[in-house]
């Protein structure tokens, strides 16, 4: 690893775990906060029928915001929070510690830098988003019946509770992992794109900015290390979206409809061809590219800010 860019970068065994992980849940879910809406308004137009009226993010917003308020924006929030916190902590930790093991495996290679952070970092965050869709997957499915409730003509529901009981009363626990495969599929590769984007864009920045020759001028500036870190995270999330967003469709239709209509991944597809030709796999693109880059941005700030917080004294 380039000196320069090491001097910016906290690997897993220079944090304080406790600090990390009580830290973190509160930043998380203040950045969560602010971007809830946006996935909300995004899963409701990938579920629209080929008669809803709302065709686009802001139409959907507007109607949410007139029968509903506020509110309406952060349907299925409270189901979300509450998986959210032990989901992030399994990613968090699968992915620090499997990055290490990573470098180190890649190490005797010989790769370019950017390569070697590309591959250490797509392998650690395929392997957390694997482990972290055990929990996420039921918040998903629970989450997105909440948020499209009464849309298009879907069930109402009271609570997230009353969504998993009538999901396991008609399908059993097998119906909280629907579409489990495609989450695997969509989000592995997806978080493996992202972390991989991540980790080799910083680096090109970095000898971009001809950091390599400059060390002995000190640690670049905080503000250019954000800078840096902002960069990446918009160049990960235009990136993962792109590639990503037609599995997201089609996992997110079965997911919503799973239980109501028996759909299967063949029929999902046939509908948004015949609904919208190849470009229905794209509905929700702009919102999904949005959430994406807006998402990637501001969480790889906060994180790379908390890990500073909670780095060791030396």
């Amino acid at each position: 690893m380039a000196q320069s860019f090491g001097q910016t970068e906290i690997n897993w065994d220079k944090l304080d775990k406790t600090k990390f992980y009580v830290v973190g849940a509160g930043l998380f879910t203040g950045v969560t906060v602010a971007l809830y809406p946006v996935s909300v308004v995004k899963t409701r137009l990938q579920v629209a029928t080929k008669d809803a009226v709302e065709r686009n993010a802001f139409s959907v917003a507007k109607g949410l915001l007139r029968t509903d308020g506020i509110p309406g924006l952060y349907r299925g929030f409270g189901t979300v929070i509450t998986g959210a916190i032990p989901a992030r902590i399994i990613f968090l930790t699968t992915l620090e510690t499997t990055k290490v093991a990573a470098f180190r495996i890649l190490e005797p290679f010989k790769l370019s830098e950017t390569t070697q952070a590309a591959l250490a970092n797509g392998v650690a965050g395929m392997t957390s988003s694997l482990f972290a869709q055990s929990v996420f997957v039921p918040i998903d499915v629970v989450s997105q019946k909440l948020m499209v409730q009464g849309y298009s003509g879907h069930t109402q529901y009271t609570s997230g509770l009353d969504v998993a009981r009538k999901v396991l009363k008609s399908d059993g626990i097998r119906g909280l992992y629907r579409g489990f495969g495609l989450s695997a599929i969509t989000y592995s590769p997806s978080s493996a794109v992202w972390w991989a984007s991540y980790g080799s864009s910083q680096r090109f920045i970095w000898r971009f900015l001809d950091h390599g020759a400059k060390y002995d001028e000190g640690a670049p500036s905080l503000q250019k290390v954000m800078l840096v870190q902002a960069t990446g995270g918009i160049i990960a999330g235009a990136t993962s979206s792109c590639i990503t967003t037609p599995l997201d469709t089609i996992k997110t239709r079965l997911q919503v409809m799973g239980h109501e209509n028996k759909t299967s991944v063949k029929q999902v597809i046939k509908d948004l061809i015949n609904e919208d030709g190849w470009k229905g796999f794209y509905r929700g693109f702009g919102p999904r590219f949005f959430s994406m880059s807006a998402w990637g941005t501001s969480m790889i700030l906060t994180y790379e800010y908390l890990k500073r917080v909670c780095s060791k004294d030396e």
